[in-house]
């Protein structure tokens, strides 16, 4: 028999309390922390866009280049200022958003088990940006330009594959144009490629990914950024001079954190901390491992190959492909186990997972969680629901990664979690209602941020009828409510699921009288 055990963990308590904060502030659908990624996308776009415009102005060669950033900044500070500073805190921004966001697949335990791939993928995105700013700075081509070019030349010297040669061209003065267009071509398209090259492996195991921010969202990020630029504009230090030793540098210390240990440090020294840290980075997926419980299993006698389990599997680890069988049906769904999250998503998706079906005998399922199988997820909800004594029975089913709803168990309430409650078929609601639920209640992750991403999503859109398979009309929609809780919302979730007994209490008074709505709909049931 399936069950879950759930350990209270301090810095996913003190992170929920943070996003709760954020939801109270902005709205659950425009909380900030629950779009960190298409924030990122956003605050690329806006890099990118500026970036093109001072591309248009700018000149690539040690003598303009300084000349014409400060053109732009003083003479057309009205377009090309406001530009430069987009581009500079937009870069920023994007820094925050990604380390933000691997905080928080840290602090909720989202970046082992069968997300590694993302984690280990999304180390070396955070250093490829940090490189595109660092080229960005050498650009400038002012004393902090040419700070950062020096120390990179000496970093890029110690490799063993380097001749030790840039470094020495900046002793030497005898840096030209061809190097310092060689560092505008490798910032205007050599490493976005490489960015973009290194995000598209980052989502490659996610389905429907989201590259927009929500509009509101977008446009109060946009203009925070304009105040912030109009108010504290980016400017240059002095003109880059080799023979000179600035006395102030003002650095940004999302890009250039580094740098001051290279005036303490060897550059190789400093290389090894980077490196360590990233390969410590890298291998936090199995420090310690996460198991993921087995994938799921497709049984082709119950499979007609439509694909709805394919198009909800939010880890693209479900295909469609030809029959492999004797069947009249053309195609079949295969699971890829190293890409299954075991979230149970794809039993809410098929259309065999319908509770009513083999009643006398076991209920079989085109796609099934061996661990937890459909058949039993019904044997247990009718088992629940017949230890019931009190008056008013109330069926709950719950998540196993929200709120932990075996305190909410009492002679009213029967409890079921699930491993999503995305894997709800919608008709298991109205099986409860035909087993003796008065009401049927379901919580799970907060909205907008569901553990396996799409739960959420697919169950509300199954409930409104957008998506297959749909909660069918005459299901008795008052007597099903939804409210999402985390660990840190038991108590408010405790106060609505009282709220919903009491509805039902009246709901079931009112059919109680001969002759009104509410018997009506339990003759209809």
């Amino acid at each position: 028999m399936y069950t879950v055990s759930k350990r209270v963990n301090p810095v996913k308590r003190m992170y929920l309390l943070l996003e709760e904060w954020f939801t109270l502030s902005f709205g659950a659908d425009w909380n900030p922390l629950y779009h960190l990624g298409t924030l990122t996308f956003f605050f690329f776009w806006v890099v990118l866009i500026s970036g093109l415009y001072l591309f248009i102005f700018f000149d690539t060669s040690i003598a303009g280049a300084y000349a014409s950033v400060e053109h732009m900044t003083h003479q057309q500070w009205y377009a090309g200022g406001v530009m430069r500073s987009l581009h500079r805190y937009a870069s920023d921004a994007a820094v925050v958003t990604i380390l933000l966001h691997m905080f928080r697949e840290f602090a909720l335990d989202r970046y082992r088990g069968f997300r590694w791939w993302s984690w280990l993928t999304g180390v070396p995105t955070l250093w490829f940006v940090i490189t595109l700013g660092i080229t960005g700075y050498w650009l400038v081509w002012d004393e902090l330009g040419l700070y950062v070019a020096v120390l990179s030349s000496q970093l890029m010297d110690s490799l063993p594959v380097m001749s030790g040669s840039m470094a020495r061209d900046f002793l030497a003065g005898q840096l030209t144009d061809r190097l310092f267009t060689l560092m505008g071509f490798l910032h205007l398209l050599g490493q976005p490629i490489l960015l973009i090259f290194a995000v598209w492996l980052h989502v490659k195991r996610l389905s429907h990914v989201e590259v927009s921010a929500p509009r509101g969202l977008a446009v109060g990020s946009l203009l925070a950024l304009l105040v912030l630029s109009l108010l504290a504009p980016a400017t240059s230090h002095a003109p880059a001079e080799l023979s000179k030793v600035p006395a102030v540098l003002h650095l940004d210390w999302f890009y250039l954190n580094v740098y001051p240990l290279l005036d303490q440090w060897p550059a190789t020294r400093v290389w090894m901390l980077t490196t360590s840290v990233t390969l410590l980075l890298m291998l936090m997926p199995w420090l310690p491992p996460k198991k993921t419980g087995p994938a799921a299993e497709v049984h082709l006698d119950e499979c007609n190959g439509c694909g709805q389990c394919a198009e909800d599997c939010p880890f693209d680890a479900i295909s469609v492909q030809a029959r492999s069988d004797d069947s009249r049906w053309e195609n079949e769904v295969v699971v890829n186990p190293e890409q299954c999250a075991a979230c149970g998503i794809c039993v809410g998706s098929c259309h065999s997972s319908n509770p009513f079906r083999h009643a006398k005998k076991t209920l079989e399922t085109g796609i099934d969680m061996p661990q937890f199988p459909i058949d039993e997820v019904r044997a247990r909800t009718v088992a629940a629901l017949d230890e019931l004594s009190g008056d008013t029975r109330i069926m709950l089913f719950g998540c196993d990664n929200a709120a932990d709803i075996d305190s909410l168990r009492s002679p009213d309430v029967a409890v079921l979690s699930l491993f999503c409650t995305g894997m709800i078929p919608p008709t298991l609601v109205e099986y409860a209602h035909r087993h003796g639920a008065d009401g049927v209640f379901i919580t799970g992750c907060r909205t907008g941020d569901c553990y396996f991403r799409l739960g959420n999503r697919w169950l509300d859109q199954r409930f409104a009828g957008r998506r297959k398979p749909a909660l069918r009309q005459r299901a008795q929609r008052d007597r099903i409510r939804v409210y999402r809780a985390a660990e840190t919302d038991t108590a408010r979730l405790r106060r609505e699921l009282a709220a919903f007994q009491r509805d039902m209490a009246a709901l079931k008074q009112e059919a109680s009288v001969p002759g009104t709505r509410g018997e009506a709909e339990i003759a209809d049931a």
